[in-house]
């Protein structure tokens, strides 16, 4: 049994196997085994599952399934308080509700997981992003950002997200919504919001659910365009990044790879998310970094540098696994780097620990500290454009503001005054 192999204690063994969930668990411990973990971690979760099964004892039966969202959000309410009063770090409680959180995970790939009942604004959510794939022709990251935006929207709304509360909107409700979500939020998240409305409110013209046009309710808080200059990382500093990160780990060589791509090529982080296995032609020395946001792909020389970072990653700290991705998790289960933040996160950390003050910590320091090294050292805009994979060469006119030796030709000497 799945148990045994973990565990040697049968006392421990017969407390997991009790109680409502015990004829799941070895199941779910060959889950766990299967999916990479080690036995010490397979235990942890096991212990952490079995707060959950204590838990169950008693309480009402269940229909149709053997656990539901209600029973695992009740449990970690319950289980929360229970932590800080016996003065449990938040820590352990965080690692309860990630091991909750792998059991739902296996539950619902072996249909035993009953969802929650869907928010009374679903179905309206759901016509809204059908409408923007369908007729606006939206990318799936679009349609994510979308749906994160109109959730919160339409759970401040609370009763009235129904297509016949829309009729009772008025622009000061937007006004007010808007103004309130945007206090503390970034440029990024206030532009998300504030694009995410005003489709949604055009959405429900063209079906009928209002009769005016609210999403000129929607404020405008106006950035200039080129008001800003960009915030990279100097020659000097990205090097200090990449140079501080210890390779004596199979993370530190995945994290060094990484930054080496961003500094050498300016390439988004995304891109170096995307970048797969049949990507790196080595025969030919050459790189191919897939576009994003309707740019160009990148076909670039594989340098030395960068290939003999790759290399070591590739045959000495990239676990095994199926996935097509370069880069990967280096915990069990293995899989890409799931989402553009989780990227930043690397990069952050490293120039944190690097000591470097920067404003800005993500990926995107190394892209604009790479093109501003190309055109202090005389390249022109059109060559910056191409590197990057810019569609347009407006795209790169930021970058102009940054370009000194442009500058020096144009600076006028002080005038004197003759005697």
């Amino acid at each position: 049994m799945a148990l045994e192999s973990v565990f040697v204690c049968s006392r421990t063994i017969n407390a997991l196997r009790s109680g409502p969930l015990g004829e799941l668990l070895d199941g779910y411990c060959d889950w766990l085994l299967a999916s990479g973990y080690k036995k010490a971690t397979v235990r942890t979760h096991l212990s952490n599952v079995s707060h959950l099964n204590v838990h169950l004892v008693g309480r009402k039966e269940r229909h149709g399934r053997f656990l539901s969202a209600e029973d695992t959000g009740d449990f970690i309410k319950e289980y929360s308080l229970h932590a800080r009063g016996k003065g449990f770090s938040e820590f352990h409680v965080r690692r309860v509700r990630w091991s909750i959180n792998r059991f739902i995970r296996y539950l619902r790939q072996q249909d035993l997981f009953e969802p929650s009942a869907p928010a009374p604004y679903q179905p309206l959510l759901e016509a809204y992003l059908e409408w923007m794939r369908d007729y606006q022709h939206a990318a799936p990251g679009t349609l994510g950002i979308r749906s994160h935006c109109l959730a919160r929207f339409l759970q401040w709304l609370g009763p009235s997200a129904t297509p016949k509360g829309m009729q009772e909107l008025t622009p000061e409700t937007v006004e007010q919504f808007f103004l309130t979500y945007s206090r503390n939020m970034g440029h990024a998240g206030r532009r998300s919001m504030q694009a995410g409305l005003r489709t949604f409110f055009r959405f429900c013209v063209y079906q009928g659910y209002v009769q005016r046009r609210l999403d000129h309710a929607v404020p405008t808080l106006r950035i200039y365009k080129l008001a800003t200059v960009p915030r990279g990382l100097t020659d000097t500093q990205a090097r200090q990044v990449m140079d501080n990160i210890t390779r004596d780990s199979k993370a530190g060589q995945r994290d060094h790879a990484i930054c080496q791509l961003l500094y050498t090529y300016g390439v988004r982080g995304g891109q170096v998310r995307a970048l797969r296995l049949e990507d790196i032609d080595w025969a030919n020395d050459r790189i191919l970094f897939k576009a994003l946001k309707h740019g160009k792909d990148s076909l670039l020389p594989l340098t030395a540098e960068v290939g003999k970072s790759l290399l070591g990653y590739l045959q000495n700290a990239r676990p095994p696994c199926g996935c097509p991705e370069v880069f990967v998790t280096t915990r069990a289960p293995y899989h890409p780097l799931p989402q553009s933040n989780a990227l930043a996160a690397i990069v952050s950390r490293h120039i944190r620990a690097a000591g470097i003050d920067s404003p800005c910590k993500g990926a995107h320091v190394f892209r604009h500290g790479f093109a501003t090294r190309m055109l202090r050292e005389g390249h022109s805009l059109k060559e910056v454009a191409d590197v990057l994979g810019h569609r347009h060469l407006a795209t790169t006119f930021i970058y102009t503001k940054v370009d000194f030796n442009a500058l020096q030709e144009v600076g006028l000497a002080w005038p004197r005054e003759e005697k």
